[in-house]
C-alpha cells in the first residue's frame, strides 16, 4: 500500500489531501449527526464555503443525507468510512505509530485512533469503538468478560453492540466501586455493556478501597466469593490506565499514603497498583477484585487509555508487560514514541 500511496503523490499531488479532507468530514458527521454545516465547519476548522461545497459533493455521491434536522451519514457513507480506515491510517502515519508501539512495548496488538482525548472527548468514543471491534474479532461464546471503571471504559460500554457470541458471554466488573459518579463505576459499566450485547452479567457490591478488617470479612461472603472466582478466571479483561495522583485523589487517599505515592514518584495506576517510571510497584490499594497476578489466566488483557497527559502512566504500566493489547489515541502514541526515542 505504501508504494501505491507514493505513486499517487507523484501523479496526483492533491488527491490525498482531498481524500483526507472528505474522510474527515464523513468522520465528523458520523460522530455529530445530525449536524448543520456551520457546526461542522467549526469543528473541522474549514471555511463554511468549503464545507458546503464538499458536503454537496458527498450528498451527490450518496454518502451524506441532508434533512431539516441536519446532515447524517447514509449506509454508503458508513461503508466508505470503514473501507478507507486502513488507507487513512497509512497516509497519516498512524500505521507506523501502531507498529512502533507494538515493537517498543512488546505487544500482540495495538490500535491507535486519530486525535487526542485530552482535547476532544469524542476520541474516547473512537477508542471504545476500536475495543468493540477487537472483541468482535476475538471473542468466543460462553466467555467471561471483566471490565473496570472510568470514563474511557464507559465509552467502551457505550459503543458496545450485540454480535455473534456476545449474547452468550458473561460480563462482570473487575473490581468494586470507587465511590465516584455512578455512571463511571465498574458495576454500572458492566451492566450497560451486557445490556448492549444482550448478554448476562453479575455485579460486585463492594466498596473500594477497604480497611483490613472489612477486606477479610467481605471476601469470605459466599456471594462475593462466587463473583470473585468468575472475575479472577475471566477470559478477557478490559481496563483503563490512570494518572497516579488523579487516581489517588479519586480514591480520597489519606494524606500519609498520598505523600508516599509522591515520594516514590508514582506516575501510573491500574487495578489499585501504583507504578513509577520504571514500572515498579510502589504502592498498592487493598481492593476486592482483579489482581495483577490474575491477569496471567486471561487470554486477552486489553488496556484502553489515551490522551497525551497519560503517556507516562501508560508507559509505566506496560514496563512489566501486564497486558498484551493496547488501544490508545494519537496524542498518547506520539508522546510515548517521543519518550522512547530520548
Amino acid at each position: 500500500m505504501r508504494a501505491f500511496i507514493d505513486l499517487q503523490k507523484k501523479l496526483f499531488p492533491d488527491v490525498l489531501d482531498v481524500i483526507q479532507r472528505r474522510y474527515q468530514l464523513l468522520h465528523y458527521i458520523q460522530i455529530m449527526q445530525p449536524v448543520g454545516r456551520r457546526a461542522l465547519a467549526e469543528n473541522v476548522n474549514l471555511a463554511e464555503r468549503t464545507v458546503r461545497s464538499e458536503v454537496d459533493f458527498l450528498n451527490q455521491q450518496g454518502a451524506v443525507e441532508i434533512t431539516s434536522r441536519g446532515m447524517h451519514l447514509s449506509y454508503e457513507g458508513q461503508n466508505i468510512l470503514e473501507q478507507l480506515a486502513e488507507f487513512i491510517k497509512e497516509v497519516t502515519g498512524i500505521k507506523v505509530l501502531e507498529q512502533q508501539l507494538k515493537d517498543k512495548l512488546n505487544l500482540d496488538y495495538v490500535v491507535v485512533v486519530p486525535g487526542d482525548s485530552d482535547e476532544l472527548n469524542w476520541v474516547k468514543q473512537e477508542m471504545g469503538k476500536a475495543c468493540v471491534q477487537y472483541l468482535k474479532d476475538h471473542m468466543s461464546p460462553e466467555q467471561a468478560i471483566a471490565i473496570t471503571g472510568g470514563t474511557t471504559m464507559a465509552s467502551v460500554a457505550q459503543m458496545m453492540t450485540s454480535f455473534k457470541g456476545a449474547d452468550q458471554c458473561l460480563y462482570v466488573p473487575a473490581r468494586g466501586g470507587l465511590g465516584e459518579r455512578v455512571e463511571n463505576q465498574a458495576n454500572t459499566i458492566c451492566a450497560e455493556m451486557a445490556k448492549k450485547a444482550k448478554g448476562d452479567y453479575r455485579l460486585l457490591y463492594v466498596p473500594d478501597p477497604l480497611s483490613e478488617e472489612s477486606y477479610k470479612t467481605i471476601k469470605e461472603e459466599p456471594s462475593i466469593k462466587e463473583v470473585l472466582d468468575i472475575i479472577r478466571h475471566a477470559d478477557i479483561v478490559i481496563h483503563g490506565v490512570g494518572d497516579a495522583l488523579t487516581m489517588a485523589q479519586r480514591r480520597k487517599t489519606s494524606p500519609e499514603q498520598l505523600e508516599l505515592i509522591q515520594q516514590y514518584e508514582a506516575v501510573g495506576e491500574a487495578f489499585g497498583y501504583y507504578f513509577n517510571r520504571m514500572g515498579e510497584i510502589v504502592h498498592k490499594v487493598r481492593t476486592v477484585g482483579l489482581q495483577l497476578e490474575d491477569l496471567n489466566r486471561s487470554r486477552h488483557v486489553i488496556a484502553v487509555a489515551g490522551g497525551r497527559s497519560k503517556a507516562q502512566a501508560i508507559a509505566s504500566y506496560f514496563q512489566p508487560g501486564q497486558s498484551n493489547v493496547l488501544i490508545t489515541d494519537e496524542g498518547a502514541a506520539q508522546e510515548l514514541i517521543r519518550d522512547f526515542s530520548l
